[in-house]
């Protein structure tokens, strides 16, 4: 999507000259890409939790339903923009469908899915159900970036695999 990276040299080319080599930095993209997905989160977990799903009168068992609409949704916009834009490089003629390539991004994700899951629920005992989830949110992006850049995006091998 020609569009989505125009706007993304747009915003690296309004930085400091010294900065704009860093911004470029896949972890940077994905890190910003993250962002993105951490806003959708934390704003449909909002939603579910005190608007959407008010007919589940028991808080955790709406907790539970809330995280996986926000996991979900969230997963979906990080794969798109993720694989349009973290990744673009590593894009070649023989990657698998799309939808394939989805699958793979799951598969690497379900751990830090896991991970963010647990880790809401567990925090939410002591903390604010969003600061929960936001630091949640921070330890499983670590896994999430090394398990998608060795699975679902690595580089292409002798055989043009992606």
């Amino acid at each position: 999507m020609a569009s989505l990276r125009g706007l993304f040299e747009a915003v690296v080319s309004r930085l400091p000259q010294r900065l704009q080599p860093v911004a470029r930095w896949r972890f940077v993209k994905f890190g910003a890409v993250g962002a993105s997905g951490t806003v959708i989160n934390i704003a449909v977990l909002y939603a579910c939790q005190e608007f959407l799903l008010l007919q589940i009168t028991d808080f955790h068992s709406r907790l539970n339903y809330s995280i996986a609409i926000a996991i979900t949704l969230a997963t979906i916009s990080n794969f798109y923009f993720n694989r349009r834009l973290t990744w673009r490089d590593r894009q070649h003629e023989a990657s698998p469908a799309v939808l394939v390539l989805f699958f793979k991004y799951v598969a690497a994700a379900g751990v830090s899915i896991i991970i963010q899951s647990l880790m809401t629920k567990s925090l939410s005992l002591y903390l604010h159900y969003i600061v929960a989830n936001l630091v949640a949110i921070g330890v499983s992006s670590i896994f999430n970036f090394v398990a998608n850049d060795r699975l679902t995006f690595r580089r292409s091998g002798g055989k043009g695999a992606p």
